[in-house]
């Protein structure tokens, strides 16, 4: 490209400007706009699982998730940044969980307490304490420390057929949910009029959930009720769709 434009702009005495990149800004804006779905996303996913990770961990994993789906999105016009971001959060939340599905509970909490105690060893004292340290925090022994605290990442290995559930997501497939399953068709007319049928408050507690993708405790604020009692009107909603839909067929 010729220089002529900008020498001549020069000579004329025009201020040249630089202008940032319209993408740095538009990936900016994204990440802005959709950090309050990651906490939401990272809730509903801790809420359906064991708590053998803490729901900052899975908000820090979507961050991350975040920031790169916002870099590498190209609008194609197929699907919106929100549908794409939804399952790159997913996939990085479950995996996360996956990572820690074989370690014992035990083994978690141990690295939780020696974790918290170098991370307030090290902010009294600006440096990386000892064992002694350490040891004397977590009020244990310097030999128990390095045995079950140092290398708490014990592995536990179970029958398959003991620790197997449907609803843990590191049992899940790339095939659509059963929920999905039943809302082609056919079977999505059944459905819609059974959902029809309920109670207008199981109504919304099924909409919630497998729509608007709230976890219990959102559920909970909305209905004004705790989180075990939003549980006990979900499966008791599940169960008359389950037998209205067996009576369909």
């Amino acid at each position: 490209m010729s220089a002529m434009p900008q020498q001549a702009q020069f000579e004329r005495g025009t201020p040249l400007t630089y202008t940032p990149r319209s993408r740095a800004r538009d990936e900016g804006a994204l990440v802005r706009e959709h950090l309050p779905l990651v906490r939401r996303l990272a809730w509903h996913v801790h809420g359906s699982v064991s708590t053998a990770v803490e729901v900052e961990d899975l908000v820090q994993v979507g961050l991350v998730a975040l920031v790169e789906a916002a870099g590498s999105f190209e609008d194609r016009g197929q699907v919106t940044f929100k549908q794409y971001l939804s399952t790159r959060l997913r996939g990085a939340m479950i995996d996360e969980l996956r990572r820690h599905a074989a370690m014992t509970r035990g083994a978690i909490k141990r690295r939780r307490e020696y974790q918290r105690a170098i991370k307030s060893l090290t902010s009294a004292s600006g440096r990386a304490p000892t064992e002694v340290e350490i040891a004397a925090t977590l009020e244990i022994s310097v030999a128990k420390l390095r045995s079950d605290y140092a290398t708490a990442e014990a592995v536990q290995f179970d029958s398959i057929d003991e620790v197997y559930a449907d609803d843990q997501p590191w049992f899940a497939s790339d095939e659509p949910n059963a929920f999905e399953q039943l809302a082609e068709g056919q079977v999505r007319d059944r459905l819609i009029a059974a959902i029809a049928s309920l109670p207008e408050r199981d109504q919304m507690v099924i909409q919630l959930y497998h729509v608007e993708e709230l976890n219990l405790e959102e559920i909970g604020a909305v209905l004004g009720v705790g989180a075990a009692r939003v549980c006990q009107i979900k499966s008791a909603a599940q169960a008359k769709l389950k037998k209205a839909m067996l009576r369909a067929t």
